[in-house]
């Protein structure tokens, strides 16, 4: 865990927060005003908080694209409804007799409730700020299924090996943000009590600390790419964070080109952040059957007959996309079928099919990914083709999986071939005797005009990323995987010495 995240993570809290103070105050103050508009403006806060954390995120991801932004809107919307209620609570609290006192006073409405109700009602105002800024650094951990950065990666990954000490890692720290920020608000809290409002000196220091953040905050979301700047995002799982190392030192010790590999993000959210104008990344690795069945949403049956798999989704990416995979690294990532050790010598499994008289006895768990209808490569065309009717499907998040097996939570999973918690967890891989599951060759997805772009710069760029051509087998990744997931080393170190191994550096 670095510091770095931890930063990503402050930011992404106080950045939102102060956004969440700066849309939820007008609106406990119109909720408050205009009685007819109260129902609208408390049903819609009510109703954002209802929906999921990630499921917010990934509406806004459509619109606004992967990266901080998309985080910061979103927990800006999810911390809406404390500082709202407690907004209109708070004014419409404020003593009767107080408020009729300066209605007799001559004061008109405006004036009244920016000198008279507004501060007796901020301490409740400022409390509901304080419970949105705590739930926010909770809420932040989503960040890195998004691009957002900060250390929900860090957990994720933590579950992902099981690794006590990263989990707690990253939990201490965002512990320590939580009691800072309490702390901090706490102390503001009580002054306000014994100030008995708030006070026309802290008024102006709270509103310039404000103004000081608003001016601020848009710095942390800049990702200009610079002229010579070829940008990755990094993966969720240690292969893609592996290749994104492999290209940055390679491309970086051969060309003129700097690299930046930016917040951790999904394949297929990665995809979607490389297509299209407004793309903010350049290349990525990816897989052809993953481009064909996922992304391009056609299936191995159409492929011509005398066609490669990887000729033909190429055809159709650079069609589609404009953009194409380069040549073949050397791993064939397909999906595989596995099971415990002990499962495969109780029922004398070799192959899927051996799985057909059993599977009525047998739980089948993966990720969820697996069992969604995003491609065909999928559980319910996998079960139809074979003809397997497990005792139950069990769905679980990609980092559990791995923990899950090893607990016997279920009998038969999905894994990647080339995953070195395979071997770690002492899974044996059922041979596809039917043939259902298409190559997964890997290789370097990217966009025709990234070349055009580094033409001038590093007009060798597409001969260096070949360089890792058909240099990387199946084994060299599971190794490497292996690495950095069970031996816990850093993926730059696993890297590196593969591409000195190779003479590439």
């Amino acid at each position: 865990m670095s510091w770095e995240l931890a930063a990503q993570h402050l930011y992404i809290v106080l950045a939102s927060s102060l956004a969440s103070i700066l849309v939820g105050l007008p609106l406990g103050v119109l909720a408050y005003l205009y009685p007819k508009a109260r129902p609208v403006i408390l049903w819609i806060a009510d109703l954002l908080q209802t929906i999921p954390s990630l499921a917010l995120l990934g509406i806004i991801m459509v619109l606004a694209g992967p990266g901080r932004l998309t985080v910061i809107i979103g927990i800006t919307l999810y911390s809406l409804l404390p500082i709202v209620r407690n907004t209109y609570l708070g004014l419409q609290e404020v003593d009767p007799g107080v408020k009729e006192a300066a209605r007799g006073m001559g004061m008109g409405r405006l004036y009244r409730l920016l000198h008279v109700e507004f501060p007796l009602a901020f301490p409740m105002v400022f409390t509901g700020v304080r419970i949105a800024v705590v739930n926010a650094i909770g809420s932040a951990v989503f960040a890195a299924f998004v691009g957002g950065g900060g250390l929900g990666s860090v957990i994720n990954r933590g579950i992902r090996v099981a690794d006590m000490g990263l989990i707690l890692s990253a939990t201490g720290a965002l512990m320590v943000i939580a009691v800072a920020l309490d702390l901090a608000m706490g102390w503001f809290e009580r002054r306000l009590k014994a100030s008995r409002g708030v006070s026309r000196r802290m008024g102006i220091t709270l509103a310039c600390l404000m103004a000081l953040a608003a001016v601020c905050i848009p710095f942390g979301l800049r990702e200009s790419t610079g002229e010579t700047e070829l940008v990755l995002y990094d993966g969720d799982y240690s292969e893609t964070q592996i290749m994104d190392r492999l290209v940055r030192d390679l491309v970086e010790d051969r060309t003129a080109l700097t690299v930046t590999i930016r917040d951790q993000m999904s394949q297929v959210n990665n995809f979607n952040a490389l297509k299209g104008e407004n793309h903010s990344c350049d290349l990525m690795i990816s897989y052809d059957g993953t481009l064909l069945t996922t992304f391009l949403k056609r299936d191995p049956a159409d492929v011509p007959p005398g066609e490669t798999l990887y000729d033909f989704t190429n055809a159709l990416a650079q069609e589609q996309y404009g953009m194409r995979l380069l040549k073949k690294l050397g791993f064939n990532n397909t999906y595989s079928v596995a099971v415990p050790q002990e499962i495969a010598e109780r029922y004398g499994l070799e192959k899927i099919s051996d799985l057909i008289p059993v599977a009525p006895e047998l739980t089948f768990g993966a990720e969820q990914e697996f069992f969604t209808l995003e491609g065909s490569m999928k559980y319910g065309p996998f079960t139809e083709f074979y003809g397997l009717d497990f005792k139950a499907a069990v769905p679980v998040d990609a980092g559990l999986k791995y923990t899950a097996v090893e607990n016997r939570s279920f009998d038969v999973t999905e894994v990647y071939a080339t995953d070195g918690l395979n071997r770690k967890t002492g899974l044996k891989i059922l041979e596809d005797d039917l043939h259902f599951f298409p190559e997964y060759n890997g290789a370097f997805l990217i966009r025709e005009d990234t070349l055009e772009r580094f033409s001038a710069a590093a007009p060798e760029l597409e001969e260096v990323l070949d360089l890792l051509a058909g240099q990387i087998s199946n084994e060299d990744m599971t190794e490497m995987t292996y690495q950095v997931d069970v031996l816990g080393r850093s993926a730059d170190d696993v890297a590196r010495e593969f591409l000195q191994s190779r003479g590439l550096l």
